[in-house]
């Protein structure tokens, strides 16, 4: 299907050329010999810049999709290989590893205040049995406030 699209467009191109070739041909009847010379010359030209670009192939898309008011042109998966399917996988590795990389620095950093509650309770003057009284809070609140009155 893809090859007859571009033997068609080249029947297109060919046909164009051909037109555009008699209009300018009829017209330079009328010209100076200088004029039809350099005319000459830059068809020869053209012709030959021609057959140098029919070696470049024409493209044409595979399929077209569309969806409201954009459409994709796709052209086949002839030019993704291993490295391009790689490189367009990359930005979701990268957000993968990313994501991993935080959960790893927030546990590490609730684990370092966990420990840094857990040595306060330990190396304080009261045992760690005195802040789960429920005497002890109401001595806390009277102890302030009886300081501030003193």
């Amino acid at each position: 299907m893809t090859h007859s699209n571009q033997h068609q467009a080249e029947i297109l191109q060919d046909r164009y050329g051909l037109r555009l070739t008699a209009r300018l041909s009829a017209g330079s009847e009328t010209l100076p010999h200088d004029i039809s010379e350099r005319l000459r010359v830059a068809r020869q030209q053209a012709v030959s810049h021609r057959k140098v670009l029919k070696v470049a192939q024409l493209r044409v898309a595979s399929s077209v999709a569309s969806s409201g008011s954009s459409s994709t042109l796709s052209f086949g998966d002839e030019g993704l290989n291993l490295w391009s399917r790689l490189a367009s996988a990359l930005p979701l590795i990268t957000l993968v590893v990313g994501l991993v990389a935080i959960n790893v620095i927030q546990n590490d950093n609730r684990a370092n205040e966990v420990a840094e509650v857990d040595a306060a309770l330990l190396t304080d003057d009261l045992p760690p049995s005195a802040y789960t009284d429920p005497g002890f809070l109401q001595y806390l609140k009277l102890g302030s406030n009886h300081a501030v009155r003193q």
